[in-house]
């Protein structure tokens, strides 16, 4: 039924734990199912890219949710916020060397929480920005 990769992600799981002070959460659970997908990131800026330097995740599901879980944080870490977005689901699917068709919704997951970690890492990015101070803006004028 499953793939020797998947059964190998499934019993020695990598990258599994929480980050303590992440830079971006993503949480990501299918309603039909109740599998749920927890991945938190620390991004590091080399070469003026924002890289995902750790990752970890929390899966609390099936065999399928737990391997998607680990091969994802694998093809995270040390890759670019911009080469992470473009990730597809099938390319997860595929590096597992394939799942069972009613298994493929579990292998959403992960790669949802992971672009909602790097949305919550933007996020906090732009709020960081501060913008002109209304003084500055004063001075200007006079």
């Amino acid at each position: 039924m499953y793939s020797k990769k998947v059964l190998n992600h499934f019993a020695k799981p990598r990258n599994l734990g929480e980050i303590k002070n992440p830079d971006g959460v993503g949480e990501a659970i299918n309603p039909v199912c109740g599998d749920s997908t927890k991945i938190s990131i620390k991004v590091k800026k080399i070469d003026g890219k924002a890289v995902v330097d750790d990752i970890k995740f929390r899966t609390l599901g099936c065999v399928a949710a737990v391997a998607t879980s680990s091969l994802t944080t694998e093809l995270a870490k040390g890759k670019s916020l911009a080469e992470i977005k473009k990730f597809t689901r099938d390319q997860v699917v595929w590096k597992l060397h394939g799942l069972p068709i009613k298994k493929v919704h579990c292998s959403n997951l992960a790669l949802d929480a992971l672009k909602k970690a790097i949305q919550d890492y933007q996020s906090k990015q732009r709020s960081k920005q501060k913008p002109k101070s209304i003084k500055k803006i004063r001075n200007k004028s006079k």
